[in-house]
């Protein structure tokens, strides 16, 4: 059974840096694009970052240059590292894996002024 664990959030000053892990079960993690998703409070769900299995990535406008995502295939686990924290970057982040449309269950960040 394929499950997605995320790590990593907490509180942390504006101008701060969190980083974030997934840990994923499965065989299939080494051939699957894996992203990160957020959402703040009354808003929807939005697209972070995106890595797909040989490392390219894709990012957000408003986190581009400042977040990096990252895998390691060997040990099944992504990452989120996150820089020059804003405020506006509070948000329940989640880990996702396209194949298959896997979620994990989410872990809070929070930024504050």
């Amino acid at each position: 059974q394929v499950q997605l664990v995320e790590s990593g959030g907490g509180l942390v000053q504006s101008g701060g840096s969190l980083r974030l892990s997934c840990s994923f079960s499965g065989s299939i993690f080494s051939n699957s694009v894996m992203d990160w998703y957020r959402q703040a409070p009354g808003k929807q769900r939005e697209a972070v970052a995106s890595i797909i299995p040989r490392g390219l990535t894709t990012y957000a406008a408003s986190v581009k240059g400042r977040f990096t995502i990252s895998r390691d295939n060997a040990k099944n686990i992504v990452y989120l590292q996150m820089n020059t924290l804003k405020p506006e970057d509070t948000a329940v982040y989640y880990c996702h894996a396209v194949s298959g449309n896997y979620w994990g269950q989410g872990t809070q960040v929070t930024v504050s002024p």
